[in-house]
């Protein structure tokens, strides 16, 4: 069986979870970072190539088959949309982007280069959020009439001081962009997309180390009637809290909780019980900090499905795109909000 010849571009965190599934399911031939000492020390660990700049990995590198760009946030539209017009299939981890025109000007670059862009979105592949999405789905609940979101982490000074992207308004984006975009893809998964939001947000403990808010609260209002709300915060004193959805739909009641999504936390619905729910991988870590699930494995499984096998992609483009339209208008209803 063919294996796919990844690289992998900006090796901090995530980067290097990247590599870990690339080169177990694929193989890894490159990794790429300004960093060069983190370049190097990975290439060692992986035997495989590194280099500096993405220009010089793809001018060197003629028989990539997929970039996986897990550089910052801000720079995920120009890094994807210069591996597909070299013409690689790219996998691009959360965020999409930090706005909607850039996410239209990827899935162009996408449509033109007839290239496969995937966006990462692990937290679909949760046990209890497969289990939810699939109760939604057979229309169990019924409408859909109310979504309450928490999101309440704990992200200290010490984060963002040690970073040189993190905190940054052009590179990070907001708290919604990078601790919590998951939420909000599921929030679009689960009940679809919002047609007015109301929105309030401040920085409390973070002012000086974040160029925008560590706190915040939304009201939603979806196309489909249902209303919704959203508090997160990163202010969670000391280590993470909860991350949470509880759906209430007109035939039954579910929340998905724990840390990370990761527990079905209750359930009551008519006629019909949530059973038999696999053990979740656990979460991310980044050295005292927790992260989402780790679910990569499963995210490099249905890019090879797709690529290798031409199985169909888990995350729709339009899908990556609606969540950065969502936490747009949660941002823009923020600043009316404070009167600005």
């Amino acid at each position: 069986m063919k294996k796919l010849n990844i690289a992998i571009v900006g090796v901090g965190h995530i980067g290097s979870q990247h590599a870990k599934y690339a080169s177990s399911l694929g193989n890894l031939v490159a990794v790429c970072d300004i960093k060069q000492d983190r370049a190097n020390t990975l290439a060692m660990q992986y035997q495989c190539k590194s280099f500096f700049s993405l220009d010089e990995l793809l001018a060197d590198e003629k028989n990539l088959d997929l970039v996986a760009v897990c550089t910052p946030n801000g720079l995920h539209a120009e890094h994807s949309i210069k591996a597909l017009k070299a013409g690689c299939n790219v996998l691009c981890e959360k965020p999409m982007a930090t706005s909607v025109r850039d996410c239209e000007r990827m899935i162009h670059a996408a449509e033109e280069t007839n290239k496969r862009l995937f966006i990462v979105k692990q937290n679909r592949f949760n046990p209890p959020v497969k289990a939810l999405k699939k109760v939604i789905d057979d229309g169990k609940l019924g409408k859909i009439l109310n979504v309450q979101v928490n999101c309440f982490w704990n992200r200290n000074r010490e984060y963002y001081v040690g970073s040189d992207w993190r905190g940054k308004l052009k590179m990070d984006g907001g708290t919604l962009f990078t601790q919590y975009s998951h939420f909000i893809d599921l929030l679009y998964w689960f009940v679809g997309d919002v047609e007015d939001v109301q929105a309030f947000t401040e920085n409390y403990l973070h002012k000086g180390v974040v160029e925008f808010e560590d706190t915040g609260v939304a009201v939603l209002k979806f196309v489909n009637g249902a209303l919704g709300t959203i508090n997160f915060t990163i202010d969670s004193f000391g280590k993470n809290m909860e991350g949470s959805i509880t759906l209430f739909g007109e035939n039954g009641t579910v929340k998905v909780g724990g840390q990370y999504l990761n527990i079905l936390e209750y359930q009551s619905i008519d006629g019909y019980e949530i059973t038999g729910l696999e053990p979740g991988n656990p979460p991310n870590a980044y050295g005292a900090n927790k992260g989402s699930m780790s679910n990569h494995d499963k995210v490099y499984q249905n890019v090879i499905d797709v690529l290798v096998h031409g199985g169909s992609i888990a995350t729709d483009l339009l899908d990556g795109l609606k969540t950065v339209q969502i936490i747009e208008k949660i941002y823009k209803a923020a600043v009316k909000g404070h009167g600005h």
